[in-house]
């Protein structure tokens, strides 16, 4: 996988009409915190503005192409439908008649699969030390959007490249602070005329 590209789970219920073969569910929602990183993160409204009408977005089982694919929406066209609201990005799809599609399915019918996750690289976000020492990661505008997928556990997300902004955002803590205590100490040797 590229080392760009981040996944993230959510916990929203994947919903499937198994007379239409209908798949449906959220893959993000915007302004809601995070699980499982060890960093907040929020995801913006606005952050995909212009984004689904420039991907080619796969609908995958578990992030997998290995098996074959669900749907696909090629900028704005194809058999995955992707919709923005007020509450996230929504997608919806008929689930194909084949041995992928049927298991799909049965899974959701079972409760197997329940939740969905996204696969996206990020072109601009922000890092802040919050008050208790944690981070918090703001998005602002993903770059890219690779695939949604109904998900079996959506008990983790993970990803790649976080952990390079956050030592980004530490070491330029690191070095205002360290120019503040320098500058500390020169005014104190001045006052003392050392």
């Amino acid at each position: 996988m590229d080392e760009k590209r981040e996944i993230r789970n959510i916990a929203s219920q994947v919903i499937a009409d198994e007379e239409k073969r209908t798949v449906e569910g959220y893959a993000l929602l915007f302004g809601v915190s995070s699980d499982g990183l060890s960093f907040e993160e929020v995801i913006e409204r606005g952050a995909l503005d212009g984004v689904i009408e420039k991907s080619d977005v796969f609908a995958l089982m578990n992030h997998s192409q290995s098996r074959g694919i669900l749907a696909r929406c090629n900028q704005g066209n194809g058999s995955l439908s992707l919709s923005v609201d007020s509450k996230g990005l929504k997608y919806r799809f008929e689930a194909p008649k084949t041995a992928l599609g049927d298991e799909l399915l049965e899974n959701i019918r079972r409760g197997e699969i329940n939740e969905s996750s996204f696969c996206f690289d990020v072109e601009k976000d922000t890092w802040e030390k919050k008050s208790d020492g944690t981070w918090k990661r703001t998005v602002s505008k993903v770059g890219n959007l690779y695939d949604i997928s109904p998900v079996y556990n959506a008990a983790y997300s993970k990803t790649s490249v976080y952990m390079r902004g956050k030592e980004q955002a530490e070491a330029e803590l690191t070095r205002q602070n360290s120019e503040n205590l320098n500058e500390y100490y020169s005014n104190i040797e001045k006052s003392l005329n050392i």
